[in-house]
């Protein structure tokens, strides 16, 4: 099977994974990729990248099925000017497409990134590995190593962002 910088990043940091695939005409999002490996949606992470004030960015993830509420975002960022960041800004920040970013490896040091909290109740997240067919299944807490992610609540409109 193929050795991707996410799988290299992970072995070296001695962080347990397993790889997956499937078919890369699989249609692209979380849910497609859900039904090809027989996962549930919400354990398939969308890695996203925000810009706010058009200058700072940072990682967010979330469930396949879930949607980051524009408030805890603004919350997290410190920031009102929120917005996500184009292919073209994803591509030169990550190295990756739009599709199956890897939520670590290529990050400097300090890159904001963020989880969300109700990820942390599942027993296995999958995660783009850099190549459209490939993925990583990781716990969430081996995820929050890898990553160096703070775990907040972005999906959760009646819990407050920091607990």
């Amino acid at each position: 099977m193929t050795e991707l910088p996410a799988h290299l990043y992970l072995d070296r940091l001695g962080i347990p994974y397993q790889k997956l695939t499937f078919d890369e005409s699989t249609e692209k999002g979380a849910a497609s990729v859900a039904r090809a490996l027989g996962f549930r949606e919400r354990q398939m992470v969308k890695t996203l990248i925000f810009e706010a004030d058009g200058i700072r960015r940072a990682l967010v993830m979330v469930g396949g099925d879930q949607n980051v509420v524009s408030g805890h975002l603004k919350k997290v960022f410190g920031s009102r000017n929120i917005s996500m960041a184009t292919s073209e800004s994803v591509l030169a920040l990550t190295g990756y497409a739009v599709g199956s970013i890897p939520p670590f490896h290529w990050q400097p040091d300090n890159f904001p990134s963020f989880l969300d909290s109700a990820l942390m109740n599942e027993e296995r997240l999958g995660v783009g590995a850099g190549v459209w067919g490939h993925e990583i299944v990781i716990s969430p807490c081996d995820l929050v190593r890898a990553s160096r992610c703070q775990v907040v609540n972005l999906t959760d409109k009646s819990k407050d962002v920091f607990f």
